[in-house]
């Protein structure tokens, strides 16, 4: 038996062993693994039904040995999309256990309540941290403990690539998590293309993304309970403060909504600016060219920076606003228009 790599992840060593066996025997069946491996058959379909609910194999391709499984072989789900799925299970039972720590302390009240103790709360004011890790780590802390909602409102004209990079994991895990976010920022980011791919992406995921003129707050908020601002308006690197405040948060929780209140979806802006425009963006015309040159999307997606699913999106936008039934009939018209 060899080490358990991926216990940390949850798996048995029985069902890493499987897994990396299908990796390298793309096909293989029942028979082939309970041969290879040397595993008791009720143990190992009893590992493979666990891999399958996981998502890590799947029936297809052409079996190296015929089984219970079905007349195809198993199929092995690619490392990249194995491993952030069984990541993303063990932070949600983590986050759910964490979830069931941090509700532990009205227990306490309650148990201090049988000695006939009354304490009233601490008070939770304002901290400051300039270490600008540190403030990476406490908004990541953020982002994971929440359980209803964030909230932002971001004043920049344009999102760099390092941003977009550290901000896009902690969104779309809250997202799938199921909570509510919510984003502000100004017009002036639809006239940067990459800003406005992520805000999409967002979108796709189910962030609600609206857009104001202009806003000099910067603010984030989690679960109405926590806001982070910074130490001073115009210089982050001064650090930013974290409140927890009741009349603090409450305040700025009022300042939030006021700009959302003010500001528009960002799904009309964008219809608007089309509507005034005679072709596509730049970034538009470059997903046109790479998808005339045939290239596969994950190469496509790469090269503009973007990721498969927004590279993809855009291209069902353009093909809808050509009228194109399929790709090469786009490529066509794009090319009828002058656009590529």
């Amino acid at each position: 038996m060899g080490t358990n790599e991926m216990s940390y992840l949850g798996l048995t060593e029985e069902q890493e062993q499987i897994y990396r066996l299908c990796l390298r025997e793309p096909g293989i069946g029942l028979d082939g693994l309970i041969d290879q491996l040397r595993l008791p058959p009720n143990t190992a379909r009893r590992e493979l039904r666990r891999l399958r609910e996981l998502g890590l194999l799947r029936s297809g391709g052409t079996s190296h040995a015929r089984g219970a499984v079905g007349d195809d072989g198993l199929a092995a789900a690619d490392p990249d999309v194995a491993v952030a799925r069984l990541l993303d299970l063990r932070l949600h039972e983590l986050h759910e256990k964490l979830q069931r720590v941090t509700q532990l302390q009205p227990l306490v009240a309650s148990l201090r309540a049988e000695r006939g103790e009354h304490r009233a709360p601490a008070v939770v004011g304002i901290e400051q941290v300039t270490d600008l890790p540190k403030i990476r780590d406490r908004i990541d802390d953020l982002a994971f403990f929440a359980r209803e909602e964030v909230a932002m409102v971001e004043p920049g004209t344009a999102m760099r690539q390092e941003e977009i990079e550290q901000a896009r994991p902690r969104v779309l895990r809250c997202l799938r998590r199921g909570l509510s976010v919510r984003t502000v920022l100004v017009r002036k980011v639809l006239d940067h293309q990459p800003t406005v791919a992520y805000l999409r992406e967002l979108e796709s995921h189910g962030a609600r993304v609206r857009l104001i003129g202009h806003t000099a707050a910067k603010i984030q908020m989690y679960d109405r309970r926590t806001a982070v601002v910074p130490v001073h308006p115009e210089d982050n690197s001064r650090g930013a403060l974290f409140a927890q405040e009741s009349g603090l948060v409450s305040n700025i929780l009022a300042l939030f909504e006021s700009i959302w209140a003010e500001s528009d979806e960002l799904a009309s802006l964008l219809g608007e600016r089309r509507a005034e425009e005679e072709g596509p963006s730049e970034l538009e015309r470059q997903v046109l060219k790479a998808m005339c040159s045939g290239g596969k999307d994950e190469a496509g997606a790469r090269d503009l920076g973007v990721s498969v699913r927004t590279y993809r999106r855009y291209i069902a936008d353009l093909m809808q606003l050509l009228g194109a039934g399929n790709r090469p009939q786009a490529a066509l018209l794009a090319r009828e228009r002058g656009w590529i």
